[in-house]
């Protein structure tokens, strides 16, 4: 009897000990049958007194529960595929379909080592049996005892997870969950189980933050690949807007890092907090380009010794390993030193053969090795490609640093500007401009004008078969082309979409972003359309001063009465007064652009980069430089940024229609226009000293902007009412 009994205590039912589930014709699928014990006595036994039978029927359960986590553990770890198929002649039946889980292999580990406990000690106690004269049943009760608070929570453990499929970080969150309870003991077992799932975990850090790969074959871990799907739409993006494209490596380098890889929450376990799961994705995207920066920086050198030491971090999983040294298999001899990569290594294995989980260990190696990483990629990207030149490169082209470039560009392309651009050719027609502009201003040392690339936004059709006589100024005005970039901005003309493009390649783009391009370009238009505004309006007094020189001429060699240069100065004396208003705004808005704010901005950016040693510090550093430029511009507040579009639109039908000085309506033209900017103007002035833009910190040195504008109170006189055309001829 007692001999029935231990088997059926290591999950062998029989004559003695039966299962109630093998006399039920019908068995639920689903599980729902496994809410309890099922082992019981066989009912035909009566030579068993009350207590002896009620000191059994306590102990048959652990025999259930044995069997049910064994069924488990073997279903879990899945060795079948262990055995050769020619071995056995036999067919193997095939398991049933279901999601594979590393987590769980490694929980069922755990639960083998359990198991075995328990078998020693019901080996212990059939030894025991054997050993005494008479054997007793409480020789087995006291044997075995101790496991009747561990086995129950186990089997209850591994039912949920069986129910709810719980893999991953979330099967890591359910043990680490059921550790907080009162016996020691369970504490204990499911503290070991917590780390087997910990060595997995360990093995994907390793993986991912040592050499740079993303090893989960069943997607438990906690970085994620993106779908294929999402990269395949990014891609696409990428691919239509190709300011940071220059060659196919380096659009999958910015892919890559970009949208290639996030954090799941679903297997994020909560006890990681996503500061320290966002430093784990950093640095293991950092390996990454480490290992793989792009054709120009692979100064790499075979290393057998690596390869072996990749494989033995992949040895904890099934999946063949063959080809994962193919892609890293060599080492980045001065981007990542070895002994950088050891030490990371060793950071882990340390945290690795801890019994416990230490949180503020954890957090404190994940930290090291998210600052190992950002500075040596700090290193590839500020000091090996060149970051900072780049930045000086954007400078002088998107900020209009180099001014004799663009004061040359837009003095070749005044003519071509007059005329509303061809949809189909503006962009080459500007083009030849553009390389005449700079063959005349920037020398063939200048390695970066290369990368800079014209472009012409799109835009709506016009009538570009008009021949130009039949084109007045007004009509150029009225035909004013809007632009697709944002809808509440008001477009000067067709030529308004002009913008530039930057090319960079390799690590660079992790950096420059299309993001951080398309506020640089955003500036650009802003900037180019002062310069031009400023422009023409400073041509309309030269083309004036010429015209006065003709007609004295004319008057010397006629010998009129009164010459037509004095008739015509009288009648548009006011509209100079006006011109100098005009002129004397735009001057001061490029002033405060260009020094006040880019220099100023500037300047506090080469200090952050000199100082600054990590990567997204810097990146960081980088983004409030350009939030800066663009705030302190004012192009981030829509009422500011339509008034201050609207004036250069104004300035530059002023110029246009001033060109028609005979014409009657052309007068009333600009008496309207003289009028509007008076109102812009004032409107502008009242909106920047209020206290709501003036009192803040988001511009710095507007008020001397407003100083240098109100030097002399006319602003502030003329604030409260528009002084009209009329009023000034009078």
């Amino acid at each position: 009897m007692l001999h029935e009994l231990l088997f059926a205590l290591v999950g062998f039912t029989g004559d003695f000990v039966i299962d109630e589930r093998e006399n039920l014709e019908d068995e639920d699928e689903d599980g729902d049958c496994h809410v309890g014990p099922t082992f019981r006595l066989a009912p035909d036994l009566s030579f068993l007194d009350p207590s002896e039978r009620s000191a059994i029927e306590r102990l048959l359960p652990l025999g259930f529960y044995y069997r049910e986590l064994n069924c488990f553990a073997t279903k879990s770890r899945n060795l079948t595929w262990i055995q050769s198929p020619l071995e056995s002649p036999v067919p193997i039946p095939q398991p049933e379909k279901r999601r594979e889980s590393v987590y769980r292999r490694a929980i069922a580990n755990g639960i083998v080592e359990i198991l075995s406990v328990y078998r020693a000690a019901v080996l212990k106690v059939e030894q025991n049996l054997l050993s005494e004269p008479v054997p007793i049943l409480a020789t087995v009760t006291q044997g075995l005892h101790k496991f009747e608070v561990l086995l129950p929570p186990l089997y209850r453990l591994i039912t949920e997870i069986e129910k709810k499929d719980i893999r991953g970080g979330q099967l890591l969150n359910l043990l680490h969950k059921s550790c907080h309870c009162g016996v020691p003991e369970l504490q204990t077992c499911i503290q070991r189980l917590l780390w087997h799932g910990h060595q997995v975990m360990y093995n994907q850090l390793a993986s991912w933050m040592v050499y740079g790969f993303l090893q989960d074959p069943y997607g438990e871990f906690f970085i994620q690949r993106q779908d294929r799907q999402e990269r395949e739409s990014e891609k696409a993006r990428v691919d239509v807007e190709k300011s940071v494209q220059k060659s196919a490596d380096g659009a999958a380098l910015s892919i890559d890092w970009h949208s290639g890889y996030h954090i799941s929450l679903d297997m994020l376990p909560e006890y990681i907090q996503m500061p320290v799961a966002e430093s784990i994705l950093f640095a293991g995207k950092a390996i990454r380009v480490l290992r793989n920066p792009g054709s120009e920086f692979q100064l790499r050198e075979d290393s057998s010794n690596h390869s072996s030491r990749l494989r033995g971090v992949f040895s904890g999983f099934n999946d063949s390993t063959t080809d994962l040294t193919d892609e890293f298999g060599l080492v980045m001899k001065e981007l990542l030193p070895q002994s950088e990569a050891d030490k990371i290594d060793t950071m882990l294995q340390e945290l690795k053969v801890s019994t416990e989980f230490h949180k503020r260990l954890f957090e404190s190696a994940v930290s090291s090795i998210r600052t190992i990483a950002g500075n040596h990629l700090w290193q590839l990207v500020v000091v090996r490609a060149d970051l900072n030149g780049h930045l000086k490169a954007l400078k002088d082209y998107f900020l209009l640093a180099k001014g004799d470039f663009f004061q040359c560009f837009l003095e070749e392309s005044r003519q071509l500007m007059r005329l509303p651009p061809r949809q189909s050719t503006a962009e080459a027609d500007l083009m030849v401009p553009f390389q005449l502009a700079a063959l005349k201003t920037i020398g063939e040392e200048d390695k970066y004008f290369p990368r800079i690339s014209l472009r012409m936004s799109s835009f709506g059709g016009t009538n570009a078969s008009v021949a130009p006589k039949e084109i007045s100024m007004k009509t150029l005005a009225d035909s004013s082309l809007q632009r697709n970039t944002n809808a509440t901005e008001v477009a000067l003309d067709g030529w308004d979409g002009i913008s530039l493009e930057y090319s960079v390649e390799g690590p660079l783009q992790l950096f420059f972003t299309q993001e951080v391009i398309s506020k640089y370009r955003k500036v650009f238009q802003y900037l180019i359309r002062l310069k031009r505004t400023q422009m023409e309006l400073e041509r309309s007094w030269v083309a004036v001063i010429q015209q006065d020189h003709a007609d004295f001429s004319n008057h010397r060699r006629n010998r009129d009465s009164i010459p037509v240069s004095v008739l015509r100065s009288r009648r548009h004396q006011p509209m100079w007064r006006v011109r100098e208003h005009m002129i004397f705004l735009i001057r001061n808005l490029q002033f405060y652009i260009q020094v006040d704010v880019i220099e100023s901005q500037w300047n506090v950016l080469q200090t952050h980069v000199q100082e600054s040693h990590d990567f997204t510090e810097l990146v960081g550093f980088h983004q409030e430089y350009l939030m800066a430029l663009i705030s302190q511009s004012f192009l981030d507040i829509g009422s500011l940024s339509r008034i201050l579009d609207s004036i250069t639109k104004l300035c530059l039908q002023f110029c246009w229609n001033l060109e028609q000085q005979d014409s009657t309506s052309s007068l009333s033209e600009l008496e309207r226009i003289t009028e509007e900017f008076n109102k812009k103007s004032n409107s502008l002035y009242t909106i920047l000293r209020s206290s709501r833009i003036a009192g803040s910190q988001r511009a710095p040195y507007l008020r001397q902007f407003l100083m240098r504008l109100n030097f002399n109170r006319f602003f502030e006189d003329t604030a409260t009412g528009v002084i009209s055309v009329g009023k000034q001829r009078t």
